[in-house]
């Protein structure tokens, strides 16, 4: 299982409390679960307060480290960036412009 394992469901990682199990020798959570932890936290710190356009916000906060990782990853191949994430490359390239990432 890798840690874009989206294969487990939402249900079954919630039922595990999103917790790695050394003693089957998974140290590695997926990428779900740390997703699920984050916005569990999240909406304690909130405590109770009004939330709004939360999916802009998650979706803002993970773009960024997104991208910045697959360009690392890509040695900043824009060409392989925009095909691993299954983007144009001028959509990434927008993206990009967007975070100061070129």
């Amino acid at each position: 299982m890798t840690i874009f394992d989206n294969t487990q469901t939402q249900e079954s990682a919630t039922d595990s409390n999103c917790t790695s199990n050394p003693a089957n020798g998974n140290n590695q959570s997926t990428l779900r679960e740390h997703v699920a932890i984050s916005m569990q936290n999240y909406l304690k710190q909130m405590n109770g307060q009004p939330l709004n356009e939360v999916y802009d916000l998650v979706l803002t906060q993970v773009e960024e480290p997104l991208l910045h990782a697959i360009m690392e990853h890509t040695r900043n191949n824009q060409t392989k960036a925009a095909k691993v994430l299954g983007l144009n490359r001028g959509t990434l390239r927008k993206k990009l412009k967007r975070y100061n990432l070129l």
